[in-house]
C-alpha cells in the first residue's frame, strides 16, 4: 500500500474520482495568491450550496468515535443519497500550513450534483478515537457507520462507496457484511483489502507466493502511530472546529532513505532502526487481530480477525472496480471481481463493472496523451473517470438511467504495445485460449548472454541452469508492480538489460512473433527446481522484448518454497538434490507483441526490496540476521518440462500501435 509519498498520487486520482481530498498531500507552503483565492472560492460556494456539518464524533459500538465531516445539499426538495469515503489519511478542511481552507473540491463535486459527502478517519488516525488496526477493524465500524448515515433523517436509505488504495481496501469486506443500505462500491486500487481469493493468499497484499512485499514496512512507518496528541472526549464540535484551524494532528516524521533501510536485519527491527512509532507492524497491540504482523504465516487466524475481505464471504453489492497493470496486485484483484461474477445474486453478479489502466497505483487521472508508465510509452491513456463514477452513482444511488454506465462494458481494459482501450465481457476476453512455451537451454542460461530459449516443445534431455543466490547480495527490483516503497523503488516499465547483466539471472526467450500476438489474461509459469538449501525462493519476470534489444517487464512474481504444497499445509522444505515441481500464482497483463518483438522470462531467486529476501535458513526468516548461499538449479527437459503459458487473445487485427 503505499508510502506518505503516496498521499500525492491518492490525492489526485480521489479528486478526480469525486472521493475524499487528502488534504495532508495537498497542503504545499507557498501557494500563489491566485492559488489560495481559489481555495476560499471554492470553500465559499460549498458554503453557499451545502449544509456543512464538521467534525461530528460519530459513535461506534463500543464508544470509540469516529471524526467525521458531513456536505449535504441545502436546497434539497427531499432526502438525498450519500457518497461515504472512509481513509486512514487526513482531511482536514484547513490548510494550516497556507492558512486558507483546504482543496474542496470533492466535496463541492458531490454536492452540486445532488448527493451528501460524507469523509471519516478510521479509527486510530487524526481526530478519530481507538487504536489503528489496519482497514479499521473490525469491520463492524463500517457496519455502525452505515447504520447511523442510514438513519438520518436527510438520508434517502442509499449509501455509495468510493476511493483509492486505503480509502477502497476497506469496502470489500464491509459490503460483506449485508447492510440493506450499502447500496454500491467504487473500490480503486484495492488489493491490500483483498485477503484470500482463488490461488491467492496475499492477505491485504502483505505475501506474494509466501514471500512479504516489503512496501508494508514503508507505509506502516506512517501509519502505526498511537501515542499522538488527543482532544478530551468532552470538548465539544465548535471547539474541536475551531481547533481543526490550529492542529490538524498530521505527524511530520523524519524522512527515511528506504533504499537503504530496508536492507536491515533482522526484518522485524527494520522500522526500529529507523525509530518509527511502535505498533501493528512488529509488535502485540490492543486490537483484534493482536498486531504482530511480520510474525504471521500466510493462513495465520490473525488474518481472519480483521478488515479484510475473503473468498468465504458474499458480496452483492453493485461495484465498479478500477485496477492498473503496474499496481501491486492486478492478479488478485481481477481474481476477486470474476469471484463476485460468479458467486454473488444473478443481479449483483451483472452489476459489477472492471477497468484496467496501464498505470501505476492510484495513477488513473495522471493519465495523458502519451502516458508515460517508467520508461515506456502507453500513448494516450486517459479515461473519463469522473463522468463513469458518477454515472455508476446516479443509477444505483439515485435510481437513474445512467447513459454512460448503459455504455460500459463489463470489463474495459487498456492494452499495451498497440496502446489502446478494448472491451470484453469477461476476463480474459472471450476466445482467449492458452500457448505454452518450454525453458530449454545448453545448460547456460545465465544472463543476457546466455544460450536460453523459450521453445515450442520441451527440450528431450535436462541440460539444467544453475545458479548462486547470495541473500547478501540479492536481484536488485527495477521498475515493477510496485507502490509505495518510497525510494527504493519507481514502478512502471523499464529496460531491463542493465539488470541482465547478472549471472544469478536466468534469460529465456522466444523467438521474434511472426505475427502480432495479442496476450490478454493469465500467464502460468511452471518450474522444476533443485537447490542445496533447504528452503529457498524462485522469481519470475516476464517481458516483452522489442527488435531493438529493450526489455521491458510486465508482471512479476515469486514463490518461497516451503509454501510450494499451499499456505494451508504444513511446511515443505527441500532436500538437497532432490528435484520440485512449482506452479507460481498466476501472473497477468494485457500487452499487444507486435510482429518482431519477443516474449521473455527471467527467473532467479530474489527481487529486492520487492520481496523480501529468503535467508534460506529454513527458519522464521523475520528474526533472522545471517543467511546462508543457495546453489539453485531449473531443470527442463520431457520429463522436467518447467514452462510459461501465456493466454492468447486471437483478433482481426489492423490496428498498428498508437503512440
Amino acid at each position: 500500500m503505499k508510502t506518505i509519498a503516496r498521499h500525492v498520487i491518492v490525492a489526485m486520482v480521489i479528486a478526480a474520482c469525486g472521493a475524499v481530498a487528502l488534504i495532508d498531500a495537498q497542503q504545499q507552503s507557498g501557494l500563489t495568491a491566485a492559488e489560495k483565492q481559489r481555495r476560499w472560492d471554492f470553500e465559499n460556494e460549498l458554503q453557499s450550496v451545502a449544509v456543512v456539518d464538521r467534525k461530528v464524533m460519530m459513535p461506534m459500538a463500543d464508544g470509540v468515535r469516529l471524526a467525521t465531516d458531513i456536505y449535504r445539499p441545502k436546497n434539497a426538495t427531499g432526502k438525498v443519497p450519500i457518497i461515504w469515503v472512509r481513509t486512514p489519511y487526513n482531511f482536514n478542511f484547513w490548510d494550516i500550513q497556507n492558512g486558507v481552507p483546504a482543496d474542496m473540491t470533492a466535496a463541492l463535486t458531490a454536492v452540486k450534483r445532488g448527493y451528501a459527502y460524507v469523509v471519516q478517519n478510521e479509527r486510530g488516525h487524526f481526530f478519530s478515537e481507538g487504536n489503528y488496526d489496519i482497514l479499521g477493524a473490525p469491520r463492524s465500524d463500517g457496519y455502525n457507520a452505515l447504520d447511523w448515515m442510514t438513519k438520518q433523517p436527510w438520508s434517502n436509505g442509499r449509501i455509495g462507496t468510493t476511493g483509492c488504495s486505503s480509502t477502497a481496501e476497506y469496502q470489500m469486506g464491509i459490503a460483506a457484511l449485508g447492510h440493506p443500505g450499502y447500496a454500491a462500491m467504487n473500490v480503486q486500487g484495492f488489493g491490500a483489502g483483498v485477503g484470500r481469493v482463488d490461488q491467492y493468499y496475499e492477505q491485504g497484499n502483505w505475501y506474494r507466493g509466501g514471500a512479504v512485499q516489503m512496501l508494508f514496512i514503508t507505509w506502516l512507518y506512517g501509519e502505526q502511530n498511537q501515542v499522538r496528541p488527543m482532544f478530551p472526549r468532552n470538548a465539544s464540535q465548535e471547539e474541536l472546529i475551531r481547533a481543526s484551524k490550529s492542529f490538524d494532528l498530521a505527524q511530520r516524521l523524519p524522512p527515511v532513505d528506504w533504499s537503504k533501510a530496508l536492507w536491515h536485519l533482522p526484518e522485524q527491527d527494520i522500522l526500529k532502526s529507523v525509530d518509527a512509532p511502535h505498533g501493528i507492524f512488529a509488535d502485540a497491540m490492543p486490537v483484534e487481530t493482536g498486531g504482530r504482523m511480520i510474525q504471521r504465516a500466510p493462513n495465520d487466524s490473525a488474518w481472519y480477525r480483521g478488515g479484510l475481505y475473503h473468498d468465504d464471504m458474499k458480496l452483492n453489492v453493485p461495484g465498479l472496480w478500477f485496477m492498473s497493470w503496474y499496481d501491486v496486485s492486478v492478479g488478485p484483484n481481477l481474481a476477486l471481481y470474476n469471484h463476485v461474477r460468479k458467486t454473488a445474486s444473478p443481479d449483483a453478479a451483472n452489476q459489477q463493472w472492471a477497468i484496467i489502466a496501464p498505470v501505476a497505483h492510484c495513477a488513473y487521472t495522471r493519465a495523458t496523451a502519451d502516458t508515460i508508465v517508467g520508461e515506456r510509452s502507453m500513448g494516450d491513456a486517459r479515461l473519463d473517470y469522473n463522468e463513469i463514477v458518477y454515472s455508476f452513482f446516479d443509477r444505483f444511488l439515485k435510481g437513474e438511467n445512467s447513459p454512460r454506465l448503459n455504455a460500459l462494458p463489463k470489463v474495459t481494459y487498456f492494452t499495451m504495445g498497440i496502446n489502446k482501450w478494448q472491451s470484453a465481457d469477461a476476463w480474459p476476453p472471450a476466445g482467449a485460449q492458452p500457448l505454452t512455451f518450454y525453458l530449454a537451454s545448453g545448460g547456460k542460461a545465465n544472463s543476457i548472454a546466455g544460450d536460453g530459449t523459450l521453445a515450442a516443445n520441451a527440450p528431450d534431455a535436462d541440460k539444467p541452469d544453475a545458479f548462486t543466490y547470495d541473500p547478501m547480495n540479492p536481484v536488485l527490483s527495477y521498475g515493477g508492480n510496485v507502490c509505495c516503497t518510497g525510494t527504493a523503488i519507481q514502478a512502471g516499465a523499464f529496460d531491463q538489460r542493465r539488470m541482465e547483466a547478472r549471472e544469478d539471472i536466468l534469460i529465456y526467450t522466444s523467438d521474434a512473433f511472426r505475427d502480432g500476438t495479442e496476450v490478454s489474461g493469465p500467464i502460468v509459469p511452471t518450474l522444476y527446481v533443485s537447490s542445496d538449501a533447504k528452503d529457498t525462493d524462485f522469481t519470475v519476470k516476464v517481458l516483452d522484448v522489442y527488435p531493438d534489444g529493450r526489455a521491458y517487464n510486465l508482471d512479476e512474481s515469486i514463490q518461497r518454497m516451503r509454501y510450494r504444497d499451499g499456505y494451508d499445509k504444513g511446511l515443505a522444505w527441500m532436500e538437497s538434490g532432490k528435484i520440485y515441481k512449482v506452479s507460481l500464482q498466476p501472473l497477468t497483463t494485457s500487452n499487444y507483441f507486435e510482429a518482431g518483438h519477443r516474449l521473455r522470462i527471467e527467473v532467479s531467486s530474489s527481487n529486492f526490496p520487492r520481496f523480501d529476501r529468503n535467508l534460506n535458513t529454513g527458519g522464521n526468516n523475520y528474526d533472522e540476521s545471517k543467511g546462508v548461499v543457495a546453489h539453485n538449479v531449473v531443470h527442463h527437459s520431457k520429463q522436467y518440462p518447467s514452462q510459461v503459458t501465456v493466454t492468447i487473445v486471437k483478433r482481426n487485427t489492423s490496428t498498428s500501435a498508437q503512440r
